[in-house]
């Protein structure tokens, strides 16, 4: 094993933003394939930035690197069925890996769609230690007493990743915030980024929290590992004074990024769950498939045009409309009044 310090020559990527990395000495060490592991704080030194060549830094903003630049980031997995796949478990002996997001998640690229760039490429130099261990995200986390959750939650759900719950969660909250509440965003599930939690609180949030707080680059993890972790994520979530949260599950709940356990950690909270669909008929999948759901308003990608909202009609009793556009906002004010017991 080889040592160096590197700190002050480094970018941090917004999957530090949970340390204190940026201020504090720490070394570099390579380290056995049998002692990495999810979540291991390591560097990167970028060798090719032909396709994406940014990484998006703690305080959320992209950041261009160049050839030659060391970038703190963590070990993880992403498992996007429409952009890339990859694991840290990937990489190959000549230590090649990628930026499976622009947070620093790094793994080496299994799969991609042909309509999205290559990924920032990097080579592993080594885990990030102090005092002779390994840093990990969830070494940096904070620990808290597990306490309920009870804060009325609109969840927001989709049918895939980029059908767009994001953007109906800013629309949300800024009507919630329009009603006088104090409004609480969350994103509990999906690959890390800070850009996602960021826009919600833009859109007014009062407080904002992911997963990456708990110390997950993403939330494809085994099963109980997730369950502890959301459990201290929803005891945060549970401490700021907050009138109603908005709360987003990454990509799909039948995707490996356990949002069918999210699901059911906030059932007692549920006030709403918003369904954003990318497709009317993968309203009808999801239905059948997890019966847990079952959505208040159909929104997304599927309501774009008259001829979507009326395939939804045929397909579903539920209420579906664009809530992109102005003229739906008083129907959505009723609806989220009725849901929250809210006065008219």
């Amino acid at each position: 094993m080889t040592s160096s310090p590197i700190f002050d020559r480094c970018t941090f990527s917004s999957l530090t933003r949970i340390t204190d990395l940026d201020t504090t000495p720490f070394e570099v060490e390579t380290r056995p394939r049998d002692q990495w592991g999810t979540g291991d704080y390591v560097v990167g030194i970028v060798t090719d930035t032909s396709g994406y060549r940014t990484i998006e830094l703690p305080n959320g903003r992209d950041m261009e690197v160049a050839e030659g630049d060391a970038v703190v980031g963590a070990f993880g997995i992403r498992q996007a069925t429409l952009e890339m796949t990859g694991s840290w478990r990937a990489i190959g002996d000549d230590h090649t890996m990628h930026a499976l997001t622009r947070a620093g998640l790094f793994g080496a690229e299994e799969s991609r769609s042909t309509l999205i760039q290559p990924p920032l490429e990097l080579r592993y130099h080594g885990h990030v230690v102090r005092n002779d261990t390994k840093m990990t995200m969830a070494d940096a986390a904070p620990s808290v007493s597990e306490q309920p959750f009870t804060t009325p939650t609109i969840l927001f759900v989709g049918t895939s990743m980029s059908a767009g719950k994001t953007t109906a969660a800013r629309i949300v909250t800024r009507r919630l915030k329009r009603m006088g509440l104090d409004v609480l965003g969350a994103k509990v599930s999906g690959a890390g980024r800070y850009r996602d939690m960021l826009s919600i609180q833009d859109a007014g949030a009062d407080w904002g929290f992911d997963f990456v707080d708990v110390g997950l680059p993403s939330t494809v993890v085994p099963e109980a590992e997730y369950r502890t972790a959301v459990r201290q994520l929803l005891s945060q979530m549970a401490q700021p004074p907050a009138d109603v949260a908005v709360v987003e599950i990454g990509a799909s709940p039948l995707e490996p990024y356990n949002g069918t356990i999210a699901v059911e950690e906030l059932q007692d909270a549920l006030a709403m769950t918003v369904l954003c669909a990318s497709d009317p008929y993968a309203v009808l999948g999801v239905e059948e498939a997890f019966a847990m759901l079952s959505p208040d308003l159909i929104t997304g990608l599927a309501t774009n045009t008259a001829a979507g909202i009326s395939l939804l009609n045929q397909l579903t009793d539920r209420p579906a409309f664009n809530i992109r556009d102005k003229s739906t906002h008083t129907l959505l004010d009723s609806i989220l009044r009725d849901r929250l017991d809210l006065p008219n």
